[in-house]
């Protein structure tokens, strides 16, 4: 079938013409349309509840609302983890679910439950917020605004406005996110005096604004014969209007606003601060949508930033940062490296060949098998990622390798003396059935790929999609048009210069095959040990997830003390920024210091380009950690590029006395494992808060309800701009109306102490007489893990460490081993992601090896022999393990990878052999003579396609940018098993066929007496 292909395209060339520049058309106009992403598009079934009561502590939250929230959702299908974080009025409860179940599914499942117990909820909660977390939805740009005519208010409502509404309308854009500044609003600002004197609270100038500051429907009326809808227009046309609003008091007195408060326009407390290279600024950041391209993103975003410069020339808009920067380097890194690969592997040809115009066939059939797999991947919905990338970086050396065979076959018989046409057609005769049997062999390991469940799944299904693809189309190729274009191109001729030039090294060879296939167990035994050696070099390799990219920038997240002000945690970020721009790899430093927790902020560290600094991205972690540990009063932590710290413990239980001393241990001990640097306990800190305890009997007798007191006290300290409360009508846009106490007086206990309450008959009390305030403690914030309380002992890790290896040493410490009753450990980020990634890609390489061999035996229609051609995989070993102790690698993802590809590729050694053997002696030649012919006339092209294969995936070592870390393992493990595999295999597998082919002449008599089927039975 394959002869007839190939000698069918060579007598009719024109279909074969039509197909490829059909195919060649449809690569390059799918490879224009594909989207340049970092990463595969995933989808990560998450789905968070969010519930707010303002003011309420976490422990009530956790009891009230939480616990509910997570008995309700924990008995639905396929949940895999609930987690919680409770900080003050607000709980957060995310549920992750199964990779296989739907979101959309997921997010009604959720609603569904969380409103069936809605009723057992607090009624004074906000109305619960059931989303979906969107993984792609992260930040990929970073602005910032500076303008010497405005102010931080006027450029937040310049963000809110212009710059949202021209982003948005940009294809591609998710969102837009303002850090920094705050929104207008109309601040009433009590005076505690004057609202005593008058016999006022905070809540009843709240509540009369909101009432009368307001226009408000009326209904409808058929008046003059016309339907006119009526309005209640209360709202005031000016500040000097509300300053005017009348208030009445006892006595049938009334009192204007002005009286009692200062009324500014101004806006909201200011509780988080921007700067970049120490100096206050606006920022924001731009989220892509899920499916679009980063760089398109990038490109709409940077046209509309330039646009809105040139249209306000007094606001400068200028990028901090960009992701994108990472992508596109790594796009034209993978480019550079695919486009490096496939000339030294056409270089290796024509060093080889010593022919021009068997080097331009070789030439031709690279873009021939590659586009067309750029035409399915669109087809597929895929993009141009790091995965789909690396796919077609590591598998040019292999596109190559069958175009190669059938060149080097064709050549051997145009030395023959055969015209380029007979050759053709004869060779690839030949050598059809081994090139067909080395490409399904590669495609049945990698296809598998693509079925791989769990997280690591979800980012290299299109690696194997991809991978299978090209090969396929290499195999189409090599069966279509290589035989055709060499029938064309090529030109009779004989290489016997380059016969006797090889002639010294192929007697060698012959000589040490000889010799082997003389002592056959001695030299089944040398291979066995070299296995076993091999295996026992494993335990030498450490284990990790996956490698370390050096993206060029760190993102450090600080947490002060709870009860730090705004102005303190920014006093102590500009100490830092100060400290981090005197290293001379920093670029420049934005950062983001309070927000919903003013203790709270992070720092972005951008670096210089690679080429620009002497250092990694991890060794600048390393040296500033040490500088920031100096800070006794702060916790620090440096992200990854998933925003995780590299080492974390979870702990895990229901006695949160048990755990903070179970963590408080396991840290001490932490500190004492090498590879560990900057172990903190991550768990909720205490918090000084002001406690006001109501008199039960002063309180009853006056009628105060802590609802009452509760209230008072969030208007007086904080006010509220809630759905209920007033707002100031401009033409373009309403400004909410905050009514509180002036700034010092909401900072004095003994103003606080002074204030009037409501009661319950309509009296005014005050609140020293039916409550007292004092401090105390409470905790800031609460975490959950599976309905259970957690800490964890988060730490980063030291240059040179993996997180396998670091991992291990941790559990073997004592607190790990002995730990308390009723403390778990669960399995989480990426020890449970490491122990999914082994356990998914054993299953696949073993089913991979499984598929290899049921091909080899539909192919060779055999059952031994497939078993000898997969003798190089183990052969492999060896060299991969070599290579990764070289290069000081881990066997991570990357490496895994390597190791998995390096199975599909290494049986072309044994196909090759083994094929012509079996074809040499079906002519009538002895089993011994044929061994060693194999031997003799297919080492040049089994050291041929190896080198080249190396050639294609040697500039992926080499390569820099930020993708490095995960190209170069995997590339080391590729080259060298692939090395050692050739060299041993050119030598073991003809004496592993002479002795499995004694074992089937020993067997087959045996096995006929079990059956009455003759040869004639067959022959019938």
């Amino acid at each position: 079938m394959s002869a007839n292909i190939s000698a069918l395209a060579i007598r009719r060339p024109i279909p074969v013409i039509v197909l490829f520049f059909v195919l060649t058309v449809l690569g390059i106009l799918s490879f224009n349309r594909l989207p340049i992403n970092a990463d595969p598009n995933v989808n990560f079934p998450v789905v968070t509840v969010t519930v707010t009561q303002s003011g309420t502590s976490p422990d009530e939250l956790e009891n009230s609302v939480t616990r509910r929230i997570e008995d309700a959702v924990a008995g639905m299908a396929n949940v895999r983890h609930i987690t919680s974080t409770i900080s003050e009025g607000q709980s957060v409860t995310s549920v992750e679910f199964a990779l296989e179940t739907d979101s959309d599914r997921a997010v009604n499942d959720v609603r569904n439950a969380v409103s069936q117990i809605r009723s057992e909820l607090p009624q004074s909660i906000d109305s619960p917020i059931v989303d979906r977390m969107d993984v792609e939805g992260g930040a990929i740009l970073y602005y910032a605004l500076n303008s010497p005519n405005l102010d931080q208010t006027e450029l937040a409502y310049f963000i809110d406005n212009e710059i949202t509404r021209a982003l948005l309308a940009t294809q591609g854009v998710q969102q837009v996110t303002r850090l920094g500044g705050e929104k207008r609003e109309i601040r009433v600002l009590l005076d505690p005096a004057s609202l005593n004197s008058y016999g006022l609270t905070a809540v009843q100038v709240h509540n009369i604004i909101a009432q009368t500051n307001a226009n408000i429907a009326g209904g409808r009326a058929i008046l003059s014969e016309q339907e006119q809808s009526i309005r209640v227009l209360a709202s005031s046309k000016s500040l000097e209007a509300l300053k005017e609003l009348s208030i009445a008091i006892s006595g049938g007195r009334r009192v204007k606003l002005s009286q009692i408060a200062d009324i500014i326009d101004s806006h909201a407390e200011v509780r988080s601060k921007a700067r970049l290279n120490g100096k206050e600024v606006l920022a924001f950041n731009v989220s892509r949508t899920r499916g679009s391209s980063d760089t398109v993103v990038a490109n709409g975003v940077q046209n509309a930033i330039k646009s809105l410069n040139e249209q306000h020339a007094d606001i400068n808009i200028s990028e901090i940062y960009s992701l994108v920067d990472n992508t596109k380097e790594n796009y034209n890194v993978a480019i550079s490296t695919l486009v490096e690969g496939a000339f030294l592997t056409v270089l290796i040809v024509f060093l080889f060949l010593r022919s021009w115009r068997a080097t331009l066939v070789a030439a031709i059939s690279l873009p021939l098998s590659i586009l067309p797999a750029f035409a399915v991947m669109d087809m597929l919905g895929y993009t141009l990622n790091s995965i789909s990338l690396l796919a077609l970086t590591l598998v040019v050396g292999i596109l190559v390798d069958d175009a190669i065979v059938e060149i080097e076959n064709i050549e051997r018989h145009l030395s023959l003396g055969k015209r380029p046409y007979k050759a053709a057609l004869d060779a690839s005769d030949a050598i059809g059935f081994a090139v067909i049997a080395i490409s399904l062999t590669i495609v049945a390991v990698f296809m598998p790929v693509s079925f791989i469940s769990g997280v690591v799944g979800q980012y290299f299904s299109q690696f194997g999609v991809t991978v299978s693809v090209a090969v396929l189309a290499s195999l189409l190729v090599a069966r279509l048009a290589t035989p055709l274009l060499a029938t064309y191109i090529l030109a009779p001729h004989a290489h016997k210069e380059s016969i006797e030039r090889e002639s010294s090294i192929k007697k060698a060879y012959v000589k040490v095959l000889e010799m082997a296939l003389k002592f056959r167990k001695t030299s089944l035994m040398v291979g066995v040990l070299l296995f076993i050696l091999s295996l026992m070099l494993v335990p030498l390799l450490p284990t990790g997830f996956v490698p370390k990219a050096d993206i060029g920038s760190s993102q450090i997240n600080i947490t002060l003390p709870p009860s730090s002000t705004l102005a303190q945690t920014d006093a102590r970020f500009r100490e830092l920024d100060k400290l981090i721009r005197e290293h001379e790899e920093v670029n420049h430093v934005f950062m983001s210091a309070g927000g919903d927790e003013t203790n709270k902020g992070w720092l972005l560290v951008r670096l210089k380009p690679h080429n620009e600094r002497s250092i990694s991205q991890k060794e600048f972690e390393d040296r500033l950690g040490g500088e920031l540990a100096k800070f006794a009063d702060m916790r620090f932590s440096f992200s990854n590029e998933y925003s995780q710290r590299d080492i974390s413990i979870m702990l895990s239980g229901n006695d949160p006395a048990t755990l903070k001393e179970t963590a408080i241990r396991l840290k001490a001990q932490m500190r004492e494992v090498k590879g560990v640097a900057n172990p903190q306990i991550n768990a909720p800190l205490a918090k000084t808060e002001l406690q006001v305890s109501l008199l039960a009997n002063e309180a009853a007798k006056r009628g105060v309800t802590p609802q009452a007191v509760g209230d008072l006290l969030r208007i007086a300290t904080v006010g509220d701009t809630g759905g209920t409360s007033a707002r100031f009508n401009l033409l373009d846009r309403q400004i909410p109306i905050r009514v509180t106490l002036k700034e010092e007086a909401r900072n004095d206990i003994e103003i606080l102490r002074s204030l009037r309450v409501d009661s319950t008959d309509g009296s005014v009390v005050s609140l020293n007489t039916v409550a007292t305030l004092s401090y105390g403690e409470g905790l800031s914030s609460i975490e959950r893990f599976d309905r259970e309380r957690r800490i964890s002992v988060d730490a980063d890790l030291v240059s040179g460490y993996t997180i396998g290896g670091v991992l291990g040493e941790i559990n073997a410490l004592e607190v790990m081993k002995n730990l308390p009753a009723g403390v778990k450990v669960p399995e989480y980020g990426d020890a449970e992601y490491m122990n999914e990634m082994f356990e998914q890609f054993g299953l696949t390489m073993g089913f991979g090896v499984m598929m290899v061999f049921v091909v080899l035996v539909l192919l060779f229609k055999d059952f031994l022999q497939p078993l000898t051609i997969l003798v190089a995989m183990p052969l492999s070993i060896g060299g991969v393990i070599a290579g990764l102790l070289a290069y000081k690698a881990a066997l991570d993802l990357a490496a895994v990878i390597g190791i998995l590809m390096l199975m599909g590729i290494v049986t072309k050694n044994s196909i090759l052999l083994v094929d012509f053997v079996i074809e040499k002696r079906a002519g009538g030649m002895a089993r011994l003579e044929a061994l060693i012919n194999s031997g003799k006339e297919r080492a040049r092209p089994i050291i041929m396609t190896t080198i080249a294969m190396v050639a294609g995936m040697l500039p992926a070592v080499f390569a820099s940018g930020s993708g490095a870390a995960f190209r170069a393992p995997m590339a080391v493990a590729v080259i060298c098993g692939l090395i050692a595999s050739t060299l041993l295999s050119l030598v073991f597998v003809p004496v592993v066929y002479s002795l499995m082919d004694d074992f089937k002449n020993f067997l087959l008599p045996r096995l006929a007496r079990l059956t009455s089927v003759t040869k004639e039975d067959k022959e019938r």
